[in-house]
């Protein structure tokens, strides 16, 4: 029988800070219950914690490392880095935990705890589970003795580490000399190393999103605010904009003219030079069902499969190790490059599409759009108490989406794994008909949601 998980969702634990269940209570007991049952053998144990550049990663990351060391585990601090940094120094300096400390694209007010194994994947639902079942447990017979408990050092070299590995997967030989590339950070983890990984590989870099202050990360900058990267690559005249996001594990670009280009077409294009060049494993690659109908049939022009999972990077990446493909990715702008990377990297996706324009020679508006997408239409409706998508109302409607779209587009409906919001996706070649499906299922979610909370507030008065 499979455990029941409360904490984890599609993506670590995350939440509001300072608030359940992302309180310091919580990550005192996940670094207890983690390091319990990651200590195995007798040799001295070590987990890696890193963070983004949230206020509230002050309070979550002394709670992980008293719980870590409680348990007998070192810990070795390495501050604000990419999310994808933490998995490779993590596998690469043989800890037994990789800790990080992020609420990805979400605003200040949210954080999250995300864990990667000794191998630099992201740790199963099954294994989360197991952490949350012991978290619920007493553990104070299981503790470390005094002479047992752990260290906490800092590393200070692993920004220069990262870097280092990251300029490995650039092509040798190969410059950004003579390129104009404007960097906007979000504010975030990646704010120090991924400009300068861009700037040391010859680039004239322009650095935006780049000041953190604690509150100020995914606000009004990064990969979920495209409109101001396309606006600072046209207003300095740039021959590419790389959006990341608060960890740095997901990429949106803009070529020169300041169109956007999203997750899908980078997937595209780097699918197509890595086929070209015989480096795409598997005859394929892996996406997500929110990934456009455009990008499956540019795939199998050219003899390539699509294969499509839920929504996250790491059922991407669990798909990809089960199937022995080296390329998968999400429209969000996760691209997962299983040759250097064991989860999503901004900075290793924006090289491959630096070095495809590089090799190239002509301008990213005439490279990057690779085909041509179906419109598509995306909303997501927010929610409290129990799903709206369960009232027969909703249920017939969504039938009768299916039935209208059937033979011609996609309807699809989904409740996030980070956060209480439905997701309602289409699309179809017929846009206005598109646009008429998703914006009356939303209106129909929304006006359900706010009866069943009308009720459950009655109910509540009522008692």
């Amino acid at each position: 029988m499979a455990i029941s998980r409360r904490l984890f969702g599609t993506d670590g634990i995350r939440g509001t800070a300072n608030a359940d269940p992302m309180t310091a209570e919580t990550a005192l007991k996940l670094g207890q219950a983690a390091g319990l049952l990651f200590t195995r053998g007798t040799h001295r144990h070590r987990v890696l914690i890193g963070k983004d550049t949230r206020l509230s990663g002050y309070m979550i990351e002394p709670a992980l490392v008293a719980g870590f060391v409680g348990a007998g585990m070192d810990v070795a601090l390495v501050g604000p880095l990419p999310t994808p940094a933490i998995a490779l120094l993590a596998r690469n300096l043989r800890c037994d935990l990789g800790v990080m400390i992020s609420a990805s694209h979400n605003t200040f007010e949210d954080n999250g705890i995300k864990l990667f194994g000794p191998d630099g994947y992201k740790l199963s639902d099954a294994t989360e589970a197991e952490i949350e079942a012991v978290m619920g447990t007493d553990l104070s017979g299981r503790l470390a003795a005094p002479a047992k408990l752990g260290r906490a050092t800092r590393l200070e070299d692993a920004g220069g580490r990262y870097m280092e590995a990251a300029k490995a997967t650039f092509p040798r030989g190969m410059r950004l000399d003579g390129m104009k590339i404007v960097v906007d950070c979000a504010h975030g983890a990646a704010y120090k190393v991924a400009p300068s990984v861009l700037w040391e590989l010859g680039a004239e870099v322009v650095r935006v999103g780049v000041s953190p202050d604690g509150f100020n990360i995914n606000q009004g900058c990064g990969s979920t605010v495209p409109g101001f990267l396309c606006g600072e690559v046209r207003r300095h005249g740039a021959d590419l904009g790389i959006a990341l996001d608060g960890d740095a594990d997901r990429l949106i670009v803009s070529d020169e003219r300041g169109n956007l280009v999203d997750g899908d077409q980078i997937l595209a294009l780097i699918a197509r030079a890595w086929n070209e060049a015989g480096q795409l494993r598997g005859g394929g690659v892996v996406a997500t069902v929110m990934s456009n109908l455009g990008l499956e049939r540019f795939l199998a022009g050219r003899g390539l499969s699509l294969l499509r999972t839920d929504v996250g990077d790491r059922y991407v990446m669990e798909r990809m190790r089960a199937e022995g493909l080296n390329l998968g990715g999400e429209q969000s702008g996760h691209m997962i490059l299983a040759d250097y990377a064991t989860t999503g990297d901004g900075l290793l996706a924006a090289l491959q599409v630096l070095a495809v324009l590089v090799q190239d020679g002509r301008p990213a508006s005439q490279v990057c759009t690779v085909f041509t997408a179906l419109p598509q239409t995306l909303r997501s409706v927010r929610f409290t108490g129990p799903s709206p998508l369960e009232a027969p109302q909703v249920a017939a409607a969504v039938a009768e989406a299916h039935a209208l779209l059937a033979g011609r587009g996609r309807l699809l409906i989904r409740k996030s794994g980070t956060e209480p919001v439905i997701r309602v996706m289409a699309e179809a070649e017929d846009e206005a008909m598109v646009d008429q499906v998703v914006t009356g299922l939303c209106d129909l979610i929304a006006e359900v949601a706010h009866a069943q909370s009308d009720e459950a507030q009655h109910a509540r008065a009522g008692r």
